[in-house]
């Protein structure tokens, strides 16, 4: 079940970030967290980019010690071989507070006026996530779920656990089976305007690309 949310705002209550970072980063070649623009890395703005909202920012991966060295507290994966959903589960397990933050590590262009309209809505959902128009990925749904650009409650634990333990690790199935509230694309838009939010550095051509927005504007988006 889906409850549209357009308007409206909260008082923000504390909330847990994790930054997903267990990916084998194949179609990049190398550890795309630790790519730098300038003098940080991409790991180090994606953690610049949502540390205002933190109660605690904690990264999820395994055998990164790159990471601690960074000065990151690293959570390793719970359930390894489960993909992200596995990486959406050890960050619910792990967070301080009741919901969590979960983004990826390869999403530089994160919109902070965006995050913080997520984060100070009500809290009545298992998960809150931007849903765009249009299949845009390799879902399988008509719209595009944006599960690593969203809010998890503890609540979805049992759900996510259940899912990995019959090895059904497709995030965006799980929406069906918790209370999820959607973020609308004309509400993002709002924020977004070019939907950059979402964009991520998979490939060198994704990386020049983030390269030339922030070498332009450290402090766009």
């Amino acid at each position: 079940m889906f409850l549209v949310i357009n308007e409206g705002l909260e008082r923000t209550e504390p909330i847990s970030v994790a930054i997903l970072a267990g990916g084998q980063s194949r179609r990049m070649g190398r550890d795309k967290a630790l790519l730098r623009v300038g003098s940080s890395t991409l790991l180090e703005i994606v953690a610049e980019r949502v540390k205002p909202l933190a109660a605690e920012l904690f990264v999820v991966a395994s055998g990164r010690a790159a990471y601690e060295a960074l000065g990151f507290r690293v959570v390793p994966d719970l359930r390894p071989g489960s993909g992200s959903l596995g990486g959406i589960y050890t960050a619910l397990s792990a967070a301080r507070t009741d919901r969590c933050l979960v983004v990826g590590c390869d999403m530089p262009l994160l919109n902070r006026t965006l995050l913080h309209y997520m984060c100070s809505l009500p809290f009545d959902y298992d998960v809150l996530l931007p849903v765009l128009d249009g299949e845009r990925s390799e879902q399988g749904h008509e719209r595009t779920f944006e599960t690593l650009h969203a809010i998890y409650a503890r609540t979805a634990l049992p759900a996510i656990e259940r899912r990995i333990d019959r090895s059904a690790f497709k995030i965006a199935d799980l929406i069906g089976d918790v209370q999820a509230r959607e973020i609308t694309e004309a509400t993002v838009r709002r924020f977004d305007p070019e939907l950059r939010s979402f964009f991520n550095a998979n490939t060198p051509d994704d990386f020049a690309f983030v390269e030339r927005i922030l070498e332009h504007d450290p402090n766009d988006t």
